[in-house]
């Protein structure tokens, strides 16, 4: 699967090696060049891993809940229908986890029913107290999802991460995964998190941002582009609390200028106007939400200015 769009990969590289007090300063500083719109004709909206340069499509899959439908034959093909539809509309980031029931078993079955292009980047997780529990634990999500070789591995929720991030490094080493990262979410443990980004070389971290919930803008997300790490952002919508909340209420008509003509993307675009971040992982189990939501990596994105009001309008509902 080929990913476009060199224009917004050359401006992420920029971005995420600004200082920090450049950065603190960079939404007004940057202008159009970080938040100008995204032609059609170039492509999906990409972002770069600053570790590497490699351009990933800004929005990815999360797969926690929406995937754990066990051995449920109908709802594993409708699952299947949403991963090709993901793929299709230009996604390849799917994000997942041992703690999410029988999610990598589905996904594993989704990738093998639709025949995965190779375009796929896979994401999962260890998430277990010991270091020997969390060597198996990676082997068996290696043979639940069908893979030799992980994209990205995470420590979830920093589970014992030191022991697990000496595994992690030893096994990138090895060519068995690509990137390290460490994840949190529900905005809990942030002061350790930002100690890791701080000391540890890591190549990702996940954790929660929306129009709401935007405690990481303050430290996590200028730490993140001052150390060269990529960006994962789970939780868009509160897991749906965002978008249930807003069902029924008109969109601002400045909605318009962004092409959003639902709150989804409303709600995407303020997450993937941030310059540190490198890709929302919004989950759902509807192939038209998936269209809705992959529709976001077409036309402009807010400027630092529309990213206020749309804070402010939200906040006002």
């Amino acid at each position: 699967m080929a990913i476009r769009g060199p224009y917004l990969s050359h401006t992420m590289q920029r971005s995420t090696s600004l200082s920090r007090r450049a950065f603190l300063a960079g939404a007004a500083a940057l202008g159009a060049a970080a938040f100008g719109p995204v032609a059609a004709a170039a492509g999906v909206l990409t972002r770069a891993i600053p570790r590497t340069g490699e351009p990933v499509p800004a929005v990815g899959m999360g797969t926690w809940i929406t995937f754990n439908v066990g051995g449920d034959a109908a709802l594993r093909e409708q699952r299947a229908k949403v991963l090709a539809t993901f793929f299709e509309r230009g996604g390849v980031v799917v994000d997942s986890s041992p703690m999410y029931g029988s999610s990598e078993e589905v996904i594993g079955y989704c990738l093998n029913r639709i025949g995965n292009d190779g375009g796929l980047f896979s994401a999962t997780k260890v998430w277990t107290w010991l270091q020997a529990s969390g060597r198996r634990q990676i082997e068996d999500s290696r043979r639940l999802w069908g893979v030799d070789r992980f994209d990205l591995m995470q420590v979830h929720n920093l589970l014992n991460w030191e022991s697990h991030l000496e595994t992690l490094s030893e096994q990138k080493a090895e060519g068995r995964i690509r990137y390290v990262g460490v994840t949190t979410s529900h905005g809990r443990r942030h002061d350790e998190l930002e100690r890791v980004i701080a000391t540890q070389r890591i190549d990702f971290v996940q954790l929660t941002y929306n129009v709401l919930d935007r405690e990481a803008e303050r430290r996590l997300l200028p730490l993140a582009a001052d150390r060269g790490t990529a960006v994962l952002v789970n939780r868009p919508f509160r897991q749906g609390e965002l978008t249930e909340r807003l069902k029924g209420l008109p969109l601002p008509p400045w909605a318009a200028e962004i092409e959003c003509v639902s709150w989804a993307q409303f709600l995407l675009k303020f997450i993937v106007s941030h310059p540190a971040v490198t890709c929302v992982i919004p989950a759902t189990s509807r192939v038209d939400h998936m269209r809705e939501n992959m529709a976001v990596l077409q036309g402009p994105l807010p400027d630092p200015k529309m990213r206020a009001e749309m804070v402010r309008y939200v906040e006002a509902l």
